[in-house]
Formats: C-alpha cells, structure tokens, sequence
C-alpha cells in the first residue's frame, strides 16, 4: 500500500506512546485479574446526575444538530466570565473557543502558532501526550529539564537555554504528572523569558480546581502576558466530565478567529447537548467543583501519611491534581522497572515516571483514583514492596 506520512508514522518518536503499562495492567483486568489500577486521571466518582440529566433534557429538546463551531455563546459567555473571575484579566465571548476538550485544544494552539519546523518547548516532567502533539503540528518537541529535588519547576537557566530560537513553551500548573503548582516567582520568570524572546506561552490550566497548598497564578495575568498566552481548560477534571470532551482555549481575539477558522475544517465544533450539560456544569458554581475535589485532597494527605512513616520511598511535595509522584530510587530500579515489578508481584498499576521525560526516570506516578481505603491499601503494599527491594539490593 501508499506510505503513511512521515508525519503521523513519528508522532511517538521512540516508538511507545509511555502507556505499555498502563496497557498491559488492562489487558489483565480483561483476563480477569484483580488489579488496583492507579494509572490514569479518571475519577472514580462519575459525572454528576445532574449535569447528565441537563445533558438528556438538551438532547431530547432537539439540541443534536450542528453547534455554532466557536461554541454556543452562553457557554462561551459562562466560560470569559469563569476565567475573568478567577485571573482578574478582562475576558470576553471573542476570546473563547470551545474545543473537543483540552487535549483537542493543545493541538490547536501549536497548531496556531507553530510553523512547521518551529522549535516547541515544554517542561520535562511532561503529560504523555504533549510530544505528539508537538509533532503532529508539524514542529519540533523541545524540553526543559527539571529536578526532582527541586520539586520540578522549571530553573530560569534552563529556561533560557531551551527557549532559544523557539516558537512556544507549553507550561502545566497545577501539573501533571508532578503535583507542582508553580508560584508566582517561577512564572514571572517564564513570562520573562517568553516577553524576551517574543514567544508564545502555552498554558495548560485543566487542574486549576485541585489545588492543596498555595494559590493557582494563570500567568494570562502577569503584565504584558494576556497578548501572548493561550490557556487551555477542561470540564474533564474540574466536573468529572472526562469522556464528555469538552474543554477550551482562552487567548486574544485575533488568535481565537484563526482558531476558529482551524475547528471549521477540523472538528467542526462540539455537540450542542454537551456545551449544555457543561454550561449547566459550570453555574452549579464552586461548590460542585470542590466535591469533586474533595477525595483526591483526602487521599493526598492520607499519601503524605504513609509516606512519611518509612524511609525508601520519597513523596514529592503534591501541592495539586489528582496523583502523587514517588521517588523510588533507592530500590535499584528504574521506574519502569519497579512499575513493572509492582503490577506482577503486587497486582498494582502505576505509571512509570519515564512515560513523562527522561527528569522523572527512578518514580513513579500515583493517580489517587480509587477509593480511600483501597488507595491506603495499596500504598501500604507499594511501600512494602519498595522496602524488600531495597533490601535486597
């Protein structure tokens, strides 16, 4: 047959896509194995009844057509008036482009303000998919390296030296998959760096609902930053929406119409029942959100518990999002080693830090998706496990 693009056949670089265990811990669950699956940021509280049934009643009413490709303008409207709040920067329906959730809108923005060939950079640690994103834009991935000791916030230096000659830096605060929330000193210094080189920022905002310790900063908010900056957002984490796909970018206005001139002739927008349900989501208001928070806060101090009562593994400091991240080093193995090691001995599905850079190789991530008791349970186990290979070793 005709070859596939060099495009698409390299979207993965070295060839995995960072999820082997995360598949083969499925593909045991399929054969009918018990396994305690903390892998991936999926809620084990559903989407609320409500939102669904706001979801129902708008499909029954008819609202299955096309949709407006920018989005339906309530929700538009709903969403300016959510950022403006919440970033204290003047926010409006023109600067709002509902997207087929955040992982739709990552690809957008690169999209948008990526050449082909331009240099993208992003944070190692790193979401798994923000290198093909990268790629499929057609530009090339970049990373900032960080360290573990310093609760992996990008150093200016490093900064510095991979933004040189790029396009964009993609920045994700609260982040996944360390937990950091970046304090206002990191992220002026990133608007430095971006003001300096006449970048574009990226920023991935979709856990601005689960934050622990301090405060989130959209660095939409830092002087001169709001003209160069395209947020991302997402139902998916702040109101369980997941698999409803639903989410946006924020930027300036110029930005947004070439966006929307992308969706047009990409996605074609979002159905017009799960704008509703999200638009519904979004004036259930705080308290709505911070049920759907509430457990993985619980879960994070029952995490800084355990951790604290051994010495081999070490917890970095989770001030955000759904999962802790674990050094575990001083087993011996790599984190994928020891997450390999952990889910046949122990039965127990964890991410290996290397699926998110090469910063995070010795840990592990620890989504907090499954209930408290089961969660401390496996945790015990975790550690114990930990405990004998290091003695071993």
């Amino acid at each position: 047959m005709p070859a596939l693009s060099h495009r698409i056949t390299t979207l993965n670089g070295d060839g995995s896509d960072g999820w082997d265990v995360f598949y083969r811990a499925r593909a045991m669950v399929a054969a009918g194995h018990d396994v305690t699956e903390l892998t991936i940021g999926e809620h084990d509280i559903r989407t609320d009844p409500s939102i669904l049934n706001a979801m129902h009643q708008s499909a029954l009413g008819g609202h299955t057509g096309y949709a407006l490709v920018p989005g339906i303008a309530a929700l538009r409207d709903e969403v300016a008036t959510r950022v403006q709040a919440r970033s204290g920067v003047p926010t409006l329906r023109e600067n709002v482009l509902i997207t087929p959730g955040g992982q739709a809108g990552l690809f957008a923005a690169h999209m948008a303000v990526c050449a082909p060939g331009d240099i993208a950079v992003y944070v190692d640690p790193y979401y798994a998919t923000y290198p093909g994103v990268v790629r499929a834009a057609g530009a090339q991935p970049r990373v900032v390296a960080t360290r573990s000791s310093q609760g992996f916030l990008p150093e200016r230096v490093a900064l510095e030296a991979a933004c040189e000659g790029a396009a964009s830096l993609l920045i994700n605060t609260p982040n996944n998959p360390t937990g950091a929330v970046y304090p206002r000193a990191t992220l002026q210094g990133i608007a430095d760096v971006v003001r300096a080189r006449d970048m574009w920022l990226i920023s991935d905002e979709v856990y601005d609902t689960q934050v622990w310790d301090g405060a989130h900063l959209s660095p939409r908010a830092l002087p001169a930053m709001a003209e160069r900056t395209l947020v991302i957002g997402s139902m998916s984490k702040s109101h369980a929406m997941t698999g409803s796909r639903i989410g946006w970018i924020v930027g300036p206005e110029v930005a947004i119409e070439s966006l929307i001139d992308l969706a047009t002739n990409t996605t074609y927008g979002v159905p017009g029942y799960i704008q509703d349900a999200a638009l519904f989501g979004l004036r259930a208001g705080a308290e709505l959100e911070a049920e759907i928070a509430a457990p993985f806060q619980r879960r994070r101090a029952i995490a800084e518990r355990m951790l604290g009562e051994q010495q081999v593994v070490r917890m970095i400091p989770a001030q955000g999002a759904m999962y802790v991240m674990l050094d575990v080093r001083a087993t011996g193995l790599s984190g994928e080693g020891f997450a390999n090691a952990l889910l046949d001995t122990c039965a127990i599905a964890v991410m290996p830090g290397e699926s998110f850079g090469a910063s995070a190789a010795g840990h592990v991530r620890v989504a907090m998706t499954v209930d408290d008791a089961r969660f401390e349970t496996a945790l015990r186990s975790l550690c114990d496990f930990a405990a004998g290979l290091a003695k071993a070793a």
